[in-house]
């Protein structure tokens, strides 16, 4: 398959470009500062994603669209830049043609009880608020898109450079609901992440739909 990967240099995206890669797919990686490849299946590009005419141009004639975006976790304007950021990515790739769109969101918008979300408990990070609130009004705006066959996935609460798991290749699926452990933890670490994304872009099973994964 001939996949674009936006954000690929960032902490997520490239979990997922180099797995694909691993599977000898062809990959174009997006990100503001494209920098170089030796991989021969490997294309970096530097692209604006606001400029949606220019990402789209990007985008057209690929299988799929796995977006990693981060409007950066520092960014004092996180909220705003990451829902502008992502709107403008869905309609490039609706511009350029390609059905498939796989996002890579927060946790902060599973559900932890009934009717209520992580990012709404009192003891969510304040740290990760903006991020996980656009985030989850992101995948509000997703739901009303018909066009595209998309898929949103929320990480587990668990994933980030400290889990040091590595790739076991294994992992457990969840819809809008936490997947816990026996110790009621959700973790994953970002190459199982990796595999998870990549077999769904293999193999979709989730259709204008959320879903998570950990172990």
């Amino acid at each position: 398959m001939k996949i674009a990967v936006i954000g690929s240099t960032g902490f997520v995206g490239t979990g997922i470009t180099g797995e694909l890669l691993h599977r000898n797919h062809t990959v174009t990686g997006i990100s503001r500062n494209a920098g170089t490849s030796d991989k021969p299946n490997l294309t970096l590009v530097a692209a604006d994603i606001l400029n949606v005419s220019q990402l789209a141009g990007i985008l057209k004639g690929h299988d799929a669209v796995i977006s990693a975006y981060n409007a950066g976790w520092g960014n004092p304007n996180l909220y705003n830049d990451f829902l502008a950021g992502s709107k403008a990515i869905q309609e490039a790739v609706k511009l350029a043609g390609v059905n498939r769109y796989i996002v890579i969101g927060g946790a902060g918008s599973l559900y932890v009880a009934e009717g209520v979300q992580a990012v709404d408990t009192p003891d969510f990070p304040k740290e990760f608020y903006a991020g996980a609130s656009a985030a989850r009004d992101y995948l509000n705006v997703l739901k009303t898109e018909n066009s595209l066959d998309w898929a949103f996935f929320s990480p587990a609460f668990e994933m980030h450079p400290g889990i040091t798991t590595g790739r076991t290749g294994k992992y457990r699926l969840g819809k809008d609901h936490p997947v816990f452990d026996e110790n009621h933890r959700s973790v994953l670490s970002v190459q199982d992440l990796a595999v998870a994304i990549a077999d769904e872009t293999e193999t979709p099973q989730h259709h204008q739909t959320r879903f998570t994964a950990a172990y």
